[in-house]
């Protein structure tokens, strides 16, 4: 079993910065890669981001690209999220997710979640 622990979400303002943490405890791999995806009321699930442990790739949704950076930091097991210039429609439940295809933008490819932090962005 795998846990996960969102931390860094809040409240700012349009053309703001937040940084979310998600960090990885329990039976953790190197195979396991981790990805961002976040909700906002009334819309599905969509990917924002995930990277691989070993080889540090990355991807992007495309409308955050040039925007947010993902990292990670394998000794902590922990991912972070860096948004910038962030956007009123950025505003959303982030969560932070394992799974063991890399990259994979599908959620129903990640098998471990963790309970989400909001973000929201004022206009």
């Amino acid at each position: 079993q795998v846990q996960l622990v969102e931390s860094g979400g809040g409240l700012v303002q349009a053309g703001g910065s937040l940084r979310l943490s998600c960090a990885a405890s329990g039976r953790t791999s190197s195979s396991l890669a981790m990805g961002w995806f976040r909700q906002a009321p009334g819309k599905e699930r969509e990917f924002v981001a995930a990277i691989t442990w070993t080889g540090g790739s990355t991807y992007y949704a495309d409308s955050v690209k040039g925007r947010f950076t993902i990292s990670r930091d394998s000794a902590k097991n922990t991912v972070y999220l860096q948004m910038n210039s962030l956007k009123p429609e950025d505003t959303a439940v982030y969560y932070c997710a394992g799974s063991y295809y890399p990259g994979s933008r599908s959620s129903s490819a990640y098998n471990y979640w963790g309970q989400g932090t909001q973000v929201t962005v004022s206009s």
